[in-house]
């Protein structure tokens, strides 16, 4: 191991934590770049790194057994403990034929709703005992987090059999009432499918699967949530309609009337977020939240998907959360400008009748 690369890597994890930044990205020919609220901050007092440098930090953390399978695909996903302090999810990649690095800090203890300032009916699709729930967004928008404490109210609060798929393994739980089996996809098992599949005679209750890629997995996940599982999940789509879509879109033409039906029964929640700058600093969730009751069943079986939004606007008595009613709350609320909530907006006119 090169030492210096490696004392130089723990130095610069050590300062995202101490800074309160959420992720580090380190390439060769540039200083490396700290994230914080939202914002990428280069790191000045740090002299370019040569592409020997970072490819040094990405070999001092990677087990030598996947080494090889880096310089093959030329991209790695680990997770990586520093010390007590936290863990890292670490993307390694290659750009113009040099090693360059993305790490996202992941906390060690994960946090309430409150907390977070997730909305409390979160609490509700945590006490079903089957279903399947799902939390969407773009990358980097917390979707992970919010799961992590999804699942860490059912670990406190009842003795179930709960099963986590991902890739990597980023909250590590300490089992309080339920068994937690965590499992990492490349190391415990070859791909996401091949473990739900394999939890099916497991006796699990709970099912957390890190990532929905493909339409194997989405299968798995939708017959799990069928047969009596609790299944938690997220897709990189930016609202409930366009989830709904996606879903259906992965499986070939003559099975999507089925999948259709599968969907309408075991849905029971959509829930998107976005992180906003917030005024005092830090960032704060603006939030959808489609709950699937009758209206909603109706709609998934017979393809009207493109009415889901509409549902969501008018049903807050049932729970539901319009995203751009909720950023119109943030604003009103002083919690961030109009300018940034305006950036996220669904439906820019709704959003103004908001205001």
């Amino acid at each position: 191991m090169n030492m210096a690369a490696d004392k130089r890597l723990q130095e610069l994890l050590d300062l995202v934590i101490s800074q309160g930044g959420s992720d580090l990205h380190i390439a060769s020919g540039a200083s490396p770049m700290v994230r914080v609220s939202g914002a990428l901050i280069p790191l000045t007092n740090y002299p370019a790194f040569a592409p020997e440098d970072t490819e040094a930090m990405l070999q001092s953390i990677v087990p030598p057994d996947r080494w090889d399978s880096f310089k093959k695909n030329q991209a790695i996903d680990l997770s990586y403990a520093h010390g007590a302090e936290a863990r890292f999810r670490v993307n390694g990649y290659t750009v113009q034929g040099a090693v360059s690095l993305a790490l996202r800090l992941i906390p060690h203890a994960t946090r309430t709703f409150a907390e977070l300032n997730l909305p409390s009916i979160l609490e509700v699709f945590t006490q079903h005992k089957q279903g399947f729930f799902l939390v969407v967004g773009p990358v980097g928008q917390g979707k992970s987090t919010t799961l992590a404490t999804m699942i860490e109210r059912i670990n406190e609060s009842r003795a179930e059999h709960i099963l986590t798929i991902e890739d990597p393994v980023e909250y590590i739980f300490t089992p309080k009432q339920s068994l937690i089996h965590q499992r990492e996809v490349y190391i415990d098992v070859p791909d996401f499918h091949s473990a739900l599949q394999n939890s099916f005679r497991e006796d699990v209750d709970v099912i957390m699967v890190g990532e929905m890629r493909d339409y194997e997995t989405i299968s798995s996940a939708v017959t799990a949530a069928e047969t009596g599982h609790l299944v938690f999940s997220t897709l990189h789509t930016n609202n409930a309609a366009q989830t709904i879509d996606r879903i259906i879109d992965m499986f070939p033409a003559e099975q999507q009337g089925q999948v259709r039906v599968q969907l309408s029964g075991s849905l029971t929640g959509i829930f998107s977020q976005r992180l906003i700058p917030r005024i005092s600093g830090g960032l704060i969730p603006a939030i959808e939240l489609l709950v699937n009751n009758n209206a909603v069943s109706t709609l998934i079986r017979d393809a009207r998907t493109h009415e889901l939004n509409s549902v969501i606007q008018t049903s807050s008595q049932e729970g539901m959360i319009d995203m751009d009613r909720s950023l119109a709350e943030l604003v009103r609320r002083g919690e961030v400008t109009v300018e940034h909530a305006y950036e996220h907006a669904m439906d820019p006119k709704t959003f103004e009748s908001y205001l």
